[in-house]
């Protein structure tokens, strides 16, 4: 079937800010399917609430609106650009919700738009759980004992009757939101009650445990036509009970037989057949692991995190197919754009092994649960490539950049065999190091297998990297063993050199040598979707040791790497990868061959069509150093991939390519120290004092000599890893032995402490001019991470006289570290002083809000500096450029609520996983809007809790006054209400957690609470009560604050809240 010739305007809804459950991969898929659409003609209008990505460009779509998801937003639209058909299914759960609330209120119907892609009843089928229950057994597909149910008695009957352990899943939610296993009646009353508020419709669905079967997943295809194939199918390493984007994911299947493979494949084909599904979909099964019965887990009609992995893992792209089916067309009429030749009716086919691993946040929050269960915890994953499986784990593992590079880096050696059996049973991201541990102490596969159910195929292959490293541990003692036929195994199976070295005790250079010397170097293959039966068109590679090389380094014109930002991460997001992939254009229309190195599944950097070669690759010295002896660029770019691409700066100046930009020295000029204070000097431009240190003891000498409080933290790091605010000397104690777990090899900073109006500006300098787009001010005052502030431009408060000294200081510290290309630069304004606090030479989070609010391409004209041209040369005014019309406040996103026991308050160290946007023509409105985008819709009860610090009172006073104006209940513990009663505001009296009912807890259980302010004092205990009332209030869903200016800032939008918002279409700014 041609194309639909009704399908003029399409709306396509996005995702919305990047949470724990929901992350880039949207943004890739939306960003193909947008690019697909445009390619057929068609218009089209975006909406998504996320600035930081590429999808919300006014390249990618004809109108951009980068307002809240919400469905009144949404009807507005609908009534102004008049569309004829909406598309839902590539926005996640997000997406997929939205569509099915304008359709079921019959508002779609009402205005003539269509549902484009898999249909109202098809979504209905799949993701309300009943009706999937009742579609399966009518069609014989086999469900594990299961019933939906609306409160927790009916819950504790039904498992009485299956018994336990039970898993539940509430319906309409992503990331497993909510879900769990439940061994006993307290657990299943606990997640019940949890998983029944989250649901959209207040439903849980109970049923029988089937954890320790195989988790396998098919990606597959529908059109129109009823043509359906298997894209990709994938099986977890760990079984059934950790949700799969939690697992350790390998494509294809490696344990399944040819029986098992087809009954599944053959299964998932049915299912979307009767589900009638048009597009991409995902079917999960567990497979019991000896006798062939199977359940079918759940049905995703929607783009999800594994067709982006499956997309890259075949090179199929799933999401600019789905876009096409949507509009009509058949399998058998779209090409294949790897190929170039076949049709997307091909089922691809793979001569390799991929191996997925999620990069998990406990880094950040170290009081956190480590276990895994249904619930994701995941920010991003990072996948590989490689001929065998154990070669992809080591690749994979140290693609993660969590100093982990082989399966000895979690050392599990001080535990006694019975220990380790123990060890075994918790299952956490650490399973597989304590399975190679177990191997190495001679634990049989079997008892392995047995505590894990994870299939002794993956057990054998961890054996079979233990009995490498043993092997070449044992060279120490008969250095003639190291042989260049081991040399070449170890290599095969992807042991880095550094690993080598230390294992046998020689130097990395050493192996190196032996290497080279004997021609053991990596060679690059191709992913081409076939199996190699057809030559691909457009090169993907990744590497092997053996074989023939596949990668020819082209001639003719100059060549640029372009280093990507690596997994998706607390503190280096998804805006990285937007910089990465502009970059990458810029140069392509500057007429340079781009070369883009990145292990990355979700992002659109990693698509196949955005540079001319893509390297999927572990971004580590040693993997880059292979690429470059190949490709022999004439320079590399390293300011747009973040600290990942930044920390292989010297690396590759050894290698001896050029940096292109602002050059290594300069990098270092600024982050340090001693270096950074005399250039200060030389501009004239004050800083806090402070000092650099390697011991507590010098920490504390500095503190003494400054006062507290002071700011500790280790230099070259992004997002404030190991910031704190110390107070006293114990705390300093406290945070260096954090700091100082893993090995510095850079001094720690400590300063003193200013509080004041932050203010942050991006810039472009070409060596001589500045251009700044515009200046950012924050509204939580300094010692809350410039990324989980609220930030607002043009900034609203602050004066002529320290704009223009914020303009000058820019353009001295730009010129004084020779930059070329991006600058960003944070400023504490305390009067009419101004103190810069620091200085990153790269790009930083803030570039893609402010390209987008102010119509100024920042990345790609610092490419263009890059590349020589001037700011004048370019058609600019240099210096700070006029203010737009419009205020554009970033609101930051968390997920506090998916990892259990993090500390919510905010601080130094950035916490926050998104971000979303409100733009308007007044202050009021944004803020609005800003709050909305994040899913702050209040009033709904009006009760509050008010509990603060000491030093907080007076404002709260203030705030609690204009609470109370809005109609506001206020309960407030002891000091605060005696503060709150004294000023003239009402307030309740309510018990702390320790002292009789009713307390706080009570009151936030009871679920009539709409708010929490709860500033925390100093120091970190997790058993007070501030810690258990703030967890308390987000796992059960209350809006918790944690700053009062936060808190200011609520209360302002709340007061104007209630009018019709006026909606913005960013591609005409």
């Amino acid at each position: 079937m041609p194309k639909n010739p009704n399908v003029k305007r399409v709306m396509v809804i996005g995702s919305g800010p990047i949470v724990i459950g929901q992350a880039a991969e949207f943004d890739y898929a939306g960003t193909q399917a947008c690019r697909s659409l445009k390619e057929e003609g068609v218009e089209v209008i975006l909406v998504n609430s996320n600035p930081a990505t590429i999808m919300t460009d006014k390249d990618i779509a004809d109108k951009v609106y980068i307002e809240p998801l919400t469905t009144k937003v949404l009807e507005q639209i609908i009534e102004k650009e008049k569309p004829d058909s909406i598309l839902p299914t590539l926005g996640g759960q997000a997406g997929l919700n939205l569509g099915m609330e304008l359709e079921e209120s019959g508002f779609l119907a009402a205005h003539g738009v269509k549902l484009l892609g898999t249909t109202a009843a098809t979504i209905r089928n799949a993701e309300g759980r009943q009706e999937f229950k009742d579609l399966m057994e009518r069609i014989g597909e086999p469900c594990a004992a299961s019933l939906v149910v609306e409160n927790v008695e009916d819950g504790i009957a039904f498992t009485n009757q299956i018994g336990y352990p039970v898993v539940l899943r509430p319906a309409y939610t992503l990331g497993g939101s909510g879900g769990g296993i439940a061994h006993n009646q307290v657990e299943l009353e606990e997640i019940l009650e949890n998983g029944l508020r989250l649901s959209r419709v207040g439903q849980v669905l109970v049923e029988r445990c089937i954890a320790g079967w195989k988790e396998i997943e098919y990606e597959v295809m529908r059109d129109g036509a009823g043509n359906c194939i298997t894209v990709c199918n994938m099986e977890n390493i760990d079984p059934v009970g950790v949700h799969t984007g939690d697992s350790i994911v390998v494509a294809p299947s490696q344990t399944l037989s040819d029986k098992e493979y087809q009954m599944l494949r053959s299964s998932a084909l049915h299912i979307i057949d009767e589900l009638q599904i048009t597009g991409g979909c995902n079917v999960q099964f567990a497979l019991h692991p000896t006798s062939f019965e199977y359940c079918v887990i759940e049905v995703n009609p929607r783009v999800s995190r594994s067709s982006a992995l499956a997309s890259k893992a075949t090179g199929y792209p799933i999401a600019k197919v789905a876009a096409k089916i949507a509009l009509g067309y058949t399998l058998d009429e779209i090409k294949n754009a790897v190929t170039g030749k076949t049709y997307a009716s091909f089922e691809p086919a793979l001569d390799y092994c991929v191996v997925k691993i999620p990069r998990l946040p406990f880094d950040k929050f170290i009081t956190a649960k480590r276990t895994l269960t249904t619930q994701m915890k995941a920010t991003g994953e990072v996948m590989s490539i490689c001929s065998n499986f154990e070669g992809a784990l080591m690749k994979a593992i140290r693609s993660l950049e969590q100093h982990v590079d082989c399966l000895r880096s979690y050392d599990f050696t001080a535990l006694s065999s019975e220990e380790l059996l123990e060890r075994l049973q918790v299952v956490d991201d650490q399973r597989i190091y304590v399975i190679a541990e177990a191997l190495r102490k001679g634990i049989d596969y079997q008892t392995i297998h047995d505590i894990t159910m994870i299939d002794v195929w993956f057990v054998d292959k961890i054996a079979v990297l233990v009995e490498m490293e043993q092997a070449l541990e044992r060279t120490q003692k008969q250095p003639q063993e190291l042989t260049v036929e081991l040399l070449r195994e170890a290599k095969r199976l992807e042991f880095p050199d550094q690993v080598i070295a230390r294992l046998t005790g020689r130097s990395e250079e050493e192996i190196r040598q032996m290497r080279y010397d004997n021609g053991i170097v990596a060679v690059y293959k191709m992913v081409d979707t076939c199996a190699a039966e057809f030559a691909a068109a457009t090169p993907y590679y990744y590497s092997v040791f053996g074989g023939e090389n596949e990668a020819v380094a082209s001639q003719g014109r100059k060549k640029v790497l372009v280093l990507g930002s690596g997994p998706i991460r607390i503190g280096q997001g998804i805006e990285f990868d937007y910089c990465s992939v502009h970059a990458t254009w810029a140069f392509s229309r500057a007429g340079y061959e781009t070369i883009i190195i990145n292990n990355n599944p979700e992002t659109v950097s990693t698509d196949f069509d955005i540079a001319d070669k893509l390297y999927f690759e572990p971004l580590t010295p040693e993997d880059v150093e292979s690429i470059v002896n190949i490709e022999k660029p004439d320079g590399a770019v390293v300011q747009f991939g973040g600290q990942t691409a930044i920390k292989l700066t010297e690396s590759l100046m050894k290698m001896g390519v050029p940096i292109l930009g602002t050059q290594a020295e300069d990098v270092d000029a600024a982050e340090d120290r001693e270096l950074f204070d005399r250039i200060l000097e030389e501009t004239e431009i004050p800083r806090a004092a402070g000092g650099t240190v390697y011991t507590a003891g010098e920490a504390k000498a500095v503190a003494g000599r400054l006062g507290y409080p002071v700011l500790v933290r280790p230099s070259y790091v992004l997002g404030g890893q190991g910031m704190q605010i110390a107070i006293s000397d114990q705390e300093i104690e406290e945070f260096m032995e954090i700091i100082n777990r893993i090995a510095q090899d850079h001094p720690i900073l400590v300063d003193k402490y200013l509080q004041g109006k932050e203010i942050e500006v991006d810039a472009v300098c070409d060596g001589t001019d500045i251009l700044i787009p515009g200046i950012m001010e924050h509204i939580e005052r300094t010692g809350v991470h410039s990324g989980d502030s609220i930030s607002v431009y043009p900034a609203p408060t602050i004066g002529k006289l320290i704009k223009d000294k914020v303009a000058e200081y820019t353009r001295r510290l730009a010129r004084a570290l020779h930059v070329k290309g991006l600058i960003n630069i944070q400023f504490i304004a305390i009067g009419e002083d101004v103190y810069v606090i620091e200085v990153n030479p790269r790009s930083s989070r803030t570039v893609p809000y402010i390209s987008k609010v102010t119509g100024i391409p920042i990345v790609d004209l610092a490419t263009e500096v890059i590349l020589g041209k001037t700011i004048r040369e370019l058609g600019y005014k240099p210096g700070l450029q006029p203010e737009a019309e419009y205020y554009a406040i970033k609101m930051p996103v968390f997920s506090f609520e998916k990892i259990r026991g993090a500390e919510i308050s905010l601080g130094p160290e950035m916490k926050s996983t998104g971000e979303c946007l409100g733009v308007a023509k007044t202050f009021h409105e944004a803020l609005y809007k800003a709050f909305l985008g994040a899913g702050v819709d209040l009033p709904r009860h009006k009760n509050m809790i008010i509990t603060v610090k000491d030093a907080d009172k007076g404002e709260a006073i203030e705030i609690g006054r204009r609470f109370e104006k809005l109609g506001y209940t206020i309960y407030a513990t002891r000091s605060t209400a005696a503060a709150l009663s004294e000023a003239g505001v009402k307030a309740r009296k309510v018990n702390k957690i320790s002292q009789e009912s009713p307390t706080v807890m009570d009151l936030i259980l009871g679920h009539r609470i709409d708010l929490v302010i709860d500033t925390p004092t100093q120091g970190r205990d997790k058993h007070r009560d501030g810690f258990l009332i703030r967890r308390t209030a987000i796992e059960t869903g209350v809006y918790c604050i944690t700053a009062m200016d936060t808190a200011r800032a609520l209360v302002n939008s709340l007061e104007n809240a209630g009018k019709q918002l006026s909606l913005v279409d960013i591609a005409s700014l």
